[in-house]
């Protein structure tokens, strides 16, 4: 009996040290003590809990661990195939189409686009040898065609060659490039500004340039497919406010920092993004508002003015020459020199801050080939034709008054166009049609902030009036006005917008011409919904 007690007080005291030697060399190992205090905390000393816990982990390793492709090594249970019969099967396999074939909407779209030859311009020669008034490019002051600036891009072909063959961070900057980011900061009044060498990637590579992960926007429901894209590669938290409506967004900024102080989140970096001109609608936003915001809840404001760049202002200047704002209040001023300055490309103008970063982050600008010299060179002359001739955006504007006082009092047709913009939309007045109009929610209600639908969408037919919109086009086509309809990537754009026709109005037309089109292009709407009623 005694030799029995002394063997079991020799395993109690073996146990006893094993367990002291695997708990000191336990505390030994780096976060031994997180583990031991969520074993102790979470699981209340509950051995049970910790045993099946333990399983579970084990079971979770070893499954892990294991080869998913092992099943049967001889490979029994595989179908085996002769040669023959995977030649056959080989034969018989055809893959997925790479896209779906055209529908014949869209292949009627796209025979239906004028072919223009020789250079483009106000009065521009089709194809089918007809001279027609072009109210379709965004030529707004006029200076495609310009003779000093053909006269300058020559030279500049002759010197420099015809292409950069590079980046601009690499070996694709040249002294015209200086020159021209030089001229767009003291035509806009900013310390510096950055050029790239396509439009539609400039603002899409500005936002993610500066906007992050954990990163808050507030953005307006109705901003173009270039910022959307921006957006999406930024990775931001989101939310939208109601297109245009300065109470909405005013909202959501209040609902943003609630939500961070109920949450005890920590302070980030906060931007509003919006349009000048909206290229959807040409709806133009009201930047004294937006900038008394920006300063009241302390967020940074993106303002992309690829549209009003070149078409609002005495001088061209855009929103902030509209509004008398100083360009110094708007962090980031990004514009198009394709629309405003009838060349290629776009720019971001803000401070060397601002500018010095996109050089080494800006996505477009660093892997990009800088724009050619030549259409450098005559951005920088369109920029002086503009500072020595205000006439022209006078002009511009007296031909968008005229148009407007014609179309204005066609009942078939809804203009949701600002007054002074120069790209009209022309969008087909419901009750003309007979269809039900846009349904109404709960009034009152804000949008979902979260949501980029807002709360009251209306609702139209897409295929109908996209139909009937381009038997206008058509007509006014055939009549000698060239018009467009907006096109849209139908599918993939974040909301669907009411399908309408563009007009670009331009100071190369006489007054008389503007008004020649508005009414062919009043009867053309007359004559397509007349059929209608």
């Amino acid at each position: 009996m005694s030799s029995s007690s002394q063997s079991l007080e020799l395993l109690l005291k073996f146990l006893s040290t094993s367990y002291t030697t695997l708990e000191t060399n336990f505390y030994k190992l780096p976060g031994s003590a997180v583990v031991a205090r969520y074993v102790k905390s979470s699981h209340q000393n509950d051995p049970g809990r910790t045993l099946l816990e333990l399983i579970l982990v084990i079971f979770a390793i070893r499954t892990l661990l294991q080869s998913r492709t092992r099943g049967d090594q001889s490979g029994k249970h595989f179908i085996q195939f002769d040669e023959k019969e995977i030649d056959d099967l080989v034969d018989e396999w055809s893959p997925e189409p790479l896209a779906q074939p055209l529908s014949p909407e869209e292949e009627a779209d796209l025979a239906a686009v004028p072919v223009i030859v020789g250079p483009t311009g106000p009065k521009p020669r089709l194809a089918n040898g007809k001279t027609v008034i072009n109210l379709a490019s965004y030529n707004f002051t006029g200076l495609a065609g310009n003779e000093d600036i053909k006269t300058s891009a020559v030279e500049t072909l002759k010197k420099y060659g015809l292409g950069s063959c590079g980046p601009p961070g690499f070996y694709g900057t040249q002294d015209v490039h200086i020159q021209l980011e030089q001229d767009i900061a003291d035509f806009l009044g900013t310390e510096a500004a950055i050029l790239y060498s396509q439009a539609f990637s400039t603002i899409a590579s500005v936002i993610p340039a500066f906007c992050k992960r954990g990163d808050v926007i507030v953005a307006d429901r109705g901003v173009n497919f270039a910022i959307q894209k921006g957006l999406q590669i930024s990775r931001c938290t989101i939310r939208w406010y109601d297109h245009n409506d300065m109470k909405s967004l005013e909202h959501v900024l209040e609902s943003v920092e609630k939500e961070r102080r109920k949450r005890k989140g920590p302070l980030t970096r906060r931007f509003i993004v919006t349009e000048g001109i909206f290229d959807h609608d040409g709806v133009i936003s009201d930047l004294p508002k937006l900038v008394e915001l920006k300063k009241k809840f302390k967020y940074r404001l993106i303002l992309d003015e690829s549209i009003s760049f070149g078409s609002i202002g005495r001088t061209g200047r855009g929103l902030t020459e509209l509004y008398n704002v100083p360009a110094s209040e708007v962090d980031m001023l990004v514009g198009s020199v394709a629309n405003g300055l009838s060349s290629c490309g776009g720019f971001c103008a803000g401070s060397h801050v601002v500018v010095n970063h996109q050089r080494i982050n800006g996505t477009s600008f660093v892997f990009s080939a800088a724009m050619p010299a030549l259409l450098t060179v005559a951005a920088s002359e369109g920029i002086n034709i503009l500072r020595n001739t205000p006439s022209i955006l006078s002009t511009l504007q007296e031909n968008v008054r005229a148009v407007r006082a014609i179309l204005d009092r066609v009942d078939c047709i809804t203009i949701p166009s600002h007054p002074a913009s120069a790209v009209i939309h022309l969008q087909i007045r419901w009750a003309t049609l007979q269809l039900p109009g846009p349904t109404s929610g709960s009034p009152g209600k804000p949008s979902n902030p979260h949501s980029v639908k807002p709360r009251d969408a209306p609702h139209f037919d897409i295929e109908l009036e996209e139909r009937l919109l381009q038997d206008v086009v058509d007509e006014a086509l055939a009549q000698g006005v060239m018009i467009t309809r907006a096109k849209r990537l139908r599918g993939q754009e974040l909301i669907e917008v009411r399908p309408s026709i563009r007009l670009a109005l331009t100071a190369a037309l006489s007054r008389k011409d503007c008004e020649k089109a508005a009414n062919v292009v009043k009867a053309a709407f007359v004559k397509v919904i007349g059929k209608r009623r």
